[in-house]
């Protein structure tokens, strides 16, 4: 058996060749390698999985936290739309601007994914709890919201299309 990316896999080959006159005139060859795609396309959605969760466990919340308007403008697609959880819409050059001006003054943040599905199209769903740990006069507390981001694969890239929040 074959190996890729480690996994075996099951590839058949098959020779024809073409005579005439005693002269072979042409090679056919032909590979019946639907195993070997089944295993590609399992190893790139592994990939694609772990590109999808330090995107936004990692980078983004880098973004707004160093304020990295770089790294967000890589992560935003153009026609990114947010619905933040007062119905207010933003695009990607309102999130730009806003972390050009805002500094943020939290002491913590943490995002969990509870759902990652990809799909045949390049399209994934990205959703989970994140929480924001801050302090007042009161004291420490946490602020929990809910997020929902739909990113596309473009020319290798994963990019946020559309972001929902609640909470």
């Amino acid at each position: 058996d074959a190996r890729y990316a480690g996994r075996p896999y099951q590839m058949r080959f098959v020779n024809l060749f073409h005579f005439k006159g005693g002269k072979m005139i042409k090679q056919y060859d032909y590979y019946d390698n639907k195993d070997w795609h089944k295993m590609v396309d399992q190893s790139n959605r592994e990939k694609d999985r772990a590109t999808l969760r330090t995107l936004k466990e990692v980078e983004w919340p880098k973004a707004y936290r160093e304020q990295d308007t770089v790294l967000l403008d890589r992560i935003l697609a153009e026609e990114f739309q947010l619905i933040s959880s007062d119905g207010r819409s933003y695009t990607k050059r309102d999130e730009i601007d806003y972390i050009k001006k805002n500094k943020p003054t939290y002491i913590s943040f943490q995002f969990k994914i509870e759902r990652l599905d990809i799909f045949e199209n390049n399209t994934a769903i990205v959703s989970g709890t994140g929480t924001i740990r801050d302090q007042d006069k009161d004291g420490l507390y946490d602020f929990i919201y809910k997020s929902t981001n739909v990113l596309v694969k473009r020319k290798g890239q994963w990019k946020a299309i559309s972001s929902h929040t609640s909470g």
